[in-house]
């Protein structure tokens, strides 16, 4: 059974918000038990790795079975079906960066925030970098998107800002937010430009962070310059984060996110992501009892209606065309 590239598209969106979902629920219970961030970090890589480095062996032993020399590159000792620079660039910032400050985040910040910075965010630093490496034109409407992401996250961000006067630390997980969604935000407008297929690039990412990350993880621990706390976690907590950060977030959701960018381009895919915010920011407050301010929800309704406007703008273009054909 064939699916159209619309309906798939549309099922890699209706996954991704999900699983992004999700993602910023369980990083912020997550960072209230026994583990790290930068054990979490490893258990995501993996849990992935162990799933997409044998199929990427797979991948380029058939590719090579079936072009011989005229096989395409391939990289990190024949895992990585994508060229050592790329795979290098897009590992970089998707799989090493991204995760590092994101679970980072979690131990300073609440789940809320997280909902409006990291989702939220995303389609601004986008815009930018679509704009600059891609040279897409941003039209007034989306600047006035952009803008009322700006103000939403400043109404978020700006709070914990002033109670850094007073001795909080909020604001440092509200920056690690925002840092984590610029992150991704360069991987996704870096895997349109390279045109990279989604499961190959999800592949790639992870073969370069399990290569980068486990010595330089196992070296800072026996130095003692980074703390793990895997000796007194329990397995299923182990266990639950390598399912659901390496399994869920990273290869379901790094395929569909991927797929997404091919069907809807960079910035309208981070542009679908409006529910998150939202779903996330609800999520925290029935799951994790997290207290929901005033400047919460205008922050959250602020960067909701930038992303929509966003998105009705990509929306209406083909209408407006098609009734100007006629």
């Amino acid at each position: 059974m064939r699916f159209s590239p619309r309906t798939i598209g549309l099922l890699a969106a209706v996954v991704t918000v999900t699983i992004w979902t999700g993602f910023i629920i369980i990083a912020r219970a997550s960072a209230q038990r026994t583990l790290t961030p930068f054990d979490i970090a490893l258990l995501r890589i993996v849990g992935a790795s162990l799933v997409l480095l044998p199929w990427g062996w797979w991948m380029v032993r058939r590719r090579q079975a079936a072009l011989g020399a005229s096989a395409p590159a391939s990289s990190l000792a024949g895992i990585s079906p994508l060229p050592l620079r790329t795979a290098a660039l897009l590992g970089s910032f998707g799989g090493l960066l991204y995760a590092l400050l994101a679970y980072s985040g979690f131990f300073h910040a609440p789940a809320t925030h997280a909902a409006v910075l990291m989702p939220g965010s995303l389609p601004l630093w986008t815009a930018l970098l679509a704009a600059w490496l891609l040279r897409d034109h941003i039209t007034p409407l989306r600047a006035a998107g952009l803008a009322l992401i700006v103000a939403g996250d400043l109404l978020v961000g700006g709070r914990s800002l002033l109670a850094a006067f007073s001795g909080g630390d909020v604001w440092k997980g509200d920056l690690l937010f925002m840092l984590a969604a610029s992150s991704w935000a360069t991987y996704s407008v870096l895997a349109r430009r390279h045109a990279v297929d989604a499961v190959q690039a999800t592949i790639a990412i992870t073969a370069f962070a399990c290569m980068v990350y486990l010595p330089s993880y196992a070296m800072l621990v026996w130095l003692g310059a980074v703390t793990s706390h895997l000796a007194q976690a329990p397995w299923s907590e182990i266990a639950f984060q390598m399912l659901f950060q390496g399994g869920g977030s990273v290869v379901v959701s790094g395929i569909g996110f991927t797929r997404m960018i091919q069907h809807y381009g960079p910035v309208r895919s981070t542009m679908i992501t409006a529910l998150v915010p939202g779903l996330s920011a609800v999520g925290a407050v029935v799951f994790l009892d997290e207290p929901m301010h005033w400047n919460l929800v205008a922050g959250l309704l602020l960067v909701t209606a930038g992303i929509l406007v966003g998105v009705l703008r990509k929306s209406q273009a083909p209408a407006a065309a098609a009734k100007a054909a006629s």
